[in-house]
């Protein structure tokens, strides 16, 4: 089954990867088509770290729509086991079953007998990937891979190595299409070397000023150009300062998104103070914001120079 993956051949090259992707308004650069690429076409789980919010989670989202396929999300967590991850007995249909074979009247020495087949498996999101068996396969992502224990990490290597999963009661159950897997991480912990050798590796960081404000435009075609730099580059400064947990790409959407709802055209410290919690969800950074000084900062956002509606004019 690990030929299917290779074969298909679901991108034709990485520039087929930046306009597939482009088209579903996720801005890739040319390193992560290319990691893209690569991961599709040798059939690698491909493993991404970088801060939160910086787009890891949303790769996998647009990838399963670019090729119109399913996407199954392992969201993972302390304490996270096999059991929730893999497969439960469906004990209620079971049950049922022995009912209906009392009421058949099979042989008391054979009723049972199929109880643990496949059938009665209540698949959960690793073995659903597995066994799909949809026209394509199936992206299975598995969400911030760093809060799950060690032991689930050790889980995993059969998985991603083999591509298939080992139940006692049935066997060895094998992918129906090797599924594309993204794995992603906050680095809240390391995780371990044996699971990384297994994947392809890319660090997601912040988005260049330009990168973030034409991401920026792309899912908001509605911000006008300049609102749009003042938003990024305020974003830009924030990011070179030590806060508890810096703004991502996600938060600059949110609050664009809220200075349109609220009819700002321009940034000043008002409007900024105003949405200050689209930007920072920690009471201990706002507070260090302000000592910062929000004004100089949001004064340092409108100067000249980074203004991308500016530098597209030609010159006079």
């Amino acid at each position: 089954m690990k030929g299917n993956r290779e074969e298909s051949r679901p991108f034709g090259s990485i520039s087929d990867i930046e306009a597939r992707f482009a088209a579903e308004g996720y801005i890739a650069d040319r390193m992560l088509a290319t990691t893209l690429f690569l991961s599709a076409s040798l059939g690698k789980p491909l493993f991404l770290e970088g801060e939160p919010g910086v787009g890891k989670t949303e790769i996998a989202k647009v990838m399963a729509r670019a090729l119109d396929t399913e996407l199954i999300r392992l969201q993972c967590y302390e304490g996270l086991d096999s059991n929730a991850a893999l497969y439960e007995w469906n004990y209620t249909r079971q049950l049922l079953e022995l009912r209906l074979q009392e009421a058949r009247g099979v042989d008391r020495a054979h009723i049972g007998d199929n109880l643990f087949a496949e059938e009665f498996l209540l698949q959960r999101p690793l073995l659903k990937a597995l066994r799909s068996e949809g026209p394509r396969p199936p992206v299975l992502l598995i969400d911030e891979i760093d809060r799950s224990d060690e032991e689930f990490e050790a889980f995993l290597l059969e998985v991603l190595s083999d591509f298939q999963i080992t139940i006692p009661e049935i066997g060895t159950l094998r992918a129906h299409h090797t599924p594309f897997i993204v794995l992603t991480s906050n680095r809240t912990r390391e995780v371990h070397d044996a699971l990384k050798r297994r994947c392809l590796y890319h660090w997601i960081d912040y988005p260049s000023f330009a990168r973030e404000v034409a991401i920026l435009r792309v899912r908001l075609p509605e911000v006008e150009l300049r609102l749009a730099g003042q938003v990024c580059r305020f974003m830009e400064l924030l990011r070179g300062h030590d806060f508890y947990k810096r703004p991502g790409i996600a938060e600059t959407i949110d609050w664009a998104r809220a200075l349109l709802a609220l009819g700002v055209a321009e940034l000043n410290t008002a409007a900024v103070d105003e949405t200050l919690g689209c930007i920072l969800k920690y009471r201990g950074d706002s507070e260090k914001l302000y000592q910062l000084g929000l004004p100089a900062l949001v004064e340092t956002a409108l100067m000249p120079g980074h203004d991308p509606a500016a530098a597209a004019k030609p010159p006079a």
